[in-house]
C-alpha cells in the first residue's frame, strides 16, 4: 500500500520499540524539511533524505568552540483538500504522537495514507521520522506505524498502534539494494531503507522502483514492514509484508492525494508501474486493463504489487 539519508540507512531496530535509530557521520547539506500536507506539491530538497546535526544546531559564537546541538523544528503534518475521510487521519496522528512523542525528541510525520477504510473499520500507515539528541548530536531514527480504527457512533477511536518491525539488516546487501539506497529520485522513509536493507524485498520491487526513477521522483510511503499482513478487511495475503508491493504517495514532488495534481501525471505512472512489471496497480484514476484497480483506499497512494 509511511527519506531519510545516511542516519536511516545505518537504522538499527529497537527491540519491541519499533523504532529505527541512527547516528551522523557527516554534516548535513542543509535542513530538515517540515513535514507536508497531503496536499503539499512543494519540492522536496535534498535534506529530506539527508538531515544532519550541523543543519539544526546553531552555529559557535566563538571559533573553534562547539555549541550544543538543537532539534530541527518540524511543522505539523495536517489532512488537506482532497481526503475522503480526514477526522479518520486526525484520528491516528494523534495516536502516533502518544506513541512516539517523548521529552527531547522531535516527531515528524512524512505523511499518512490509507491501509485500507470500511464503514467502520480502518488502517491508516504514518512513516516517521524521530529526531533526538545522543553524544552531542541530533540522532535521525523513525518507523511507520499501522494505526487500527473503528467507528463508534458518529466518531473514530483508535483500537491498536503496530510499529514497524523490519528486522535487521542483512549481512551483504545485494547491488540492487545499493542501488535503490543511492538512488536521489527514490524517497524512502526509515522503515522502508529498512527493509531494503533487510534484504526482504524482492529484485521486482527493486528494478520497478529503479526503473520509474529514470523518468520520476518518487516518494515512496511503504514497501514491506507497517502494512497489514492481510488486504485489509479480508484474509488474502497482502503482497507488502512478502516484499513484494510498495506504495507512492507523491510523484515528482506532488501528493497523490491532492486534487491540484494532475490526474494526467497519475494515470501515466500508474501505467508505468505496470510497465514495469507490476501486476496490480491501484490508484485514484481508474484505467482500463486487467492489472489496474480503483477504491476509497487508493484515492490517496498508487500500489504497486509483483508476483515475484
Amino acid at each position: 500500500m509511511v527519506s531519510s539519508g545516511e542516519f536511516g540507512r545505518r537504522g538499527l531496530l529497537i527491540a519491541g520499540a519499533g523504532l529505527l535509530v541512527g547516528c551522523s557521520g557527516s554534516p548535513s547539506t542543509g535542513t530538515p524539511s517540515p513535514s507536508g500536507s497531503p496536499t503539499s506539491t512543494g519540492t522536496v530538497p535534498p535534506a529530506t533524505r539527508s538531515p544532519g546535526p550541523a543543519s539544526t544546531g546553531p552555529r559557535s559564537a566563538t571559533p573553534g568552540t562547539p555549541s550544543a546541538p538543537a532539534l530541527p523544528t518540524v511543522r505539523p503534518w495536517a489532512p488537506g483538500a482532497g481526503e475522503i475521510a480526514p477526522e479518520v487521519k486526525r484520528a491516528a496522528l494523534a495516536a502516533v504522537r502518544k506513541l512516539l512523542e517523548r521529552p527531547g525528541n522531535v516527531v515528524e510525520v512524512i505523511d499518512a495514507q490509507y491501509g485500507g477504510i470500511l464503514s467502520t473499520t480502518a488502517s491508516v500507515l504514518v512513516p516517521c521520522r524521530v529526531y533526538s539528541i545522543s553524544g552531542g548530536r541530533v540522532v535521525t531514527g523513525g518507523t511507520t506505524v499501522d494505526v487500527r480504527l473503528a467507528r463508534s457512533g458518529g466518531s473514530w477511536r483508535v483500537t491498536a498502534t503496530h510499529p514497524a518491525q523490519p528486522g535487521p539488516a542483512a549481512k551483504q546487501m545485494s547491488a540492487l539494494a545499493r542501488r535503490v539506497l543511492a538512488n536521489e529520485q527514490i524517497l524512502l522513509p526509515p522503515a522502508s531503507i529498512a527493509d531494503v536493507r533487510s534484504g526482504q524485498v524482492h529484485d521486482s520491487v527493486l528494478t520497478a522502483m529503479l526503473e520509474l526513477a529514470k523518468t520520476y521522483r518518487i516518494g515512496v510511503s511503504v514497501i514491506r514492514s507497517g502494512h497489514p499482513i492481510n488486504v485489509f478487511g479480508t484474509d488474502r495475503p497482502s503482497d507488502h509484508p512478502r516484499g513484494r508491493a510498495f506504495d507512492t504517495w507523491q510523484v515528482n514532488d506532488q501528493a497523490v492525494v491532492s486534487p491540484s495534481t494532475s490526474r494526467t501525471l497519475i494515470s501515466a505512472y500508474m501505467k508505468a508501474s505496470e510497465a514495469v512489471g507490476s501486476y496490480n496497480v491501484g490508484g485514484p484514476v481508474m484505467l482500463s486493463g486487467a492489472a489496474y484497480f480503483s477504491d476509497r483506499t487508493h484515492h490517496d497512494h498508487v500500489h504497486a504489487g509483483f508476483r515475484a
